[in-house]
């Protein structure tokens, strides 16, 4: 063997420790290696768009927990990688982890991208993880779209805190399933001054 390919078979095997590392233990120990490959190839993208990898070993590992195929785990992780994009877009560059995490679940409930704007503007730099959450809870609720869009930016122009929004949540479950809420108890739901989100 020449000295060149010496030298470069060298190169390879110092890398190999290296790229192992780089790949995520629990995707190579709990999926097949063409699945885990494939997800890592998403997960590479995700890094280099500057977006959150965290969820996306999550979904994979979900999957493979359910027992799904190799192409339904790559396309799920797929997707949720388009969700944690549209967030970015949404919530700008300086939304965190959970948040973008968060509004990727309101994405993929429904949610326009223009009503997390909206929420980002009138919290005014104040978390989002909280009022995203029962925002898409409201949702997956029942409520209307809509009509939860405006109850939580109603709540959030008047500066409600996030057990505010908490309790908003938690009125509108007893509503819908038949029990009043308290007697101290706002409605559940307020008409909001804004207009409708266009979906």
């Amino acid at each position: 063997m020449s000295p060149a390919c010496v030298f470069h078979l060298t190169i390879v095997l110092l890398a190999v420790p290296a790229l192992l590392r780089a790949q995520d233990r629990r995707l190579t120990d709990r999926l097949d290696p063409a699945t885990a490959a494939g997800v890592h190839r998403l997960i590479d993208s995700a890094k280099t768009a500057g977006l959150p990898t965290e969820p996306l070993v999550q979904k994979a590992l979900e999957g493979s927990t359910l027992g799904a195929d190799s192409e339904r785990i790559q396309m799920a992780v797929a997707s949720l990688l388009g969700q944690l994009g549209r967030a970015r877009e949404a919530l700008g560059g300086d939304a965190n982890e959970a948040e973008l995490t968060t509004a990727a679940g309101a994405l993929r409930a429904g949610l326009p991208p223009e009503a997390l704007r909206r929420l980002q503007s009138l919290r005014s730099g104040r978390p989002l993880v909280v009022p995203i959450a029962v925002l898409t809870d409201l949702v997956a609720e029942g409520v209307p779209a809509e009509q939860a869009t405006q109850s939580v930016l109603q709540l959030a122009r008047e500066g409600g805190s996030d057990d505010e929004f908490v309790a908003l949540r938690r009125r509108t479950q007893l509503e819908r399933r038949g029990r009043p809420p308290g007697p101290i108890d706002r409605p559940a739901l307020q008409p909001a001054a804004d207009p409708p989100v266009d979906r």
